[in-house]
């Protein structure tokens, strides 16, 4: 009987992580009756090159990666929302450090991933696990991500992406004037839409900074 193929993709900036990650298909496959064509990326860039070249059935996606402006990418979640409206039969896993209820629902919101895992919750037979369930019944979310959704959090707090790059470019810096420019916004939206995030993030007074940190804690930026 001829082995079932999979074309993996492994996103992760760390290539610690992404030894790791497949020397657990490696594992996988030796137990079971499947191969794995596992391809890594280290960057966005490298992510973008690949995925023009071939259509993987999985693809693993760190969130915290170093930005890729001119793409629109300011974190994981912006390519595998990408993915996902590319490639509805592409299996999309998400894996972060990040465990905050705020960040856990803005991913789902967005990429509505197949698979979620938060790093603290993965041991060796939960990453099994987990490859087992996202390949023959998906989705598959850690515990981390269960008891976040078992939690009620108003829509409100669901950030979209003009919020994530109005703090991406508050963290650089940027005036309100030079994101509304950016953003092709007025000023006037711009100065609502952080008068809402500040809101969101329960922060007092006009500091940018104090905003910034907020989001930081929680993954957004």
């Amino acid at each position: 009987m001829s082995k079932k193929q999979y074309r993996i993709l492994l996103v992760d900036d760390h290539p610690l992580i992404t030894n790791a990650y497949e020397n657990a298909f490696i594992a996988f496959e030796q137990e079971n009756n499947i191969h794995f064509h596992i391809d890594i990326a280290h960057s966005f860039l490298s992510a973008l090159n690949t995925l023009e070249k071939k259509r993987y059935d999985v693809v693993f996606l760190d969130v915290q990666m170093p930005t890729m402006e001119h793409e629109g990418l300011y974190s994981g979640e912006d390519l595998g929302a990408r993915i996902r409206s590319q490639s509805q039969t592409t299996k999309i896993v998400i894996i972060t450090t990040f465990n905050d209820n705020y960040r856990i629902h803005s991913i789902i919101e967005h990429v509505s991933p197949d698979g979620f895992l938060i790093k603290n919750d993965l041991t060796p037979k939960e990453l099994e696990l987990a490859i087992s369930r996202i390949l023959n019944n998906p989705p598959y979310y850690s515990k981390t991500v269960i008891q976040s959704m078992r939690q009620f959090i108003s829509n409100d707090f669901i950030l979209d992406k003009t919020d994530r790059k109005l703090l991406y470019y508050l963290s650089r810096g940027a005036s309100l004037n030079e994101i509304a420019n950016i953003l092709s916004l007025s000023r006037a939206a711009i100065a609502k839409r952080k008068q809402h995030l500040k809101e969101v993030f329960n922060v007092e007074g006009g500091e940018t900074l104090a905003l910034l940190e907020k989001a930081r804690d929680k993954g957004f930026i």
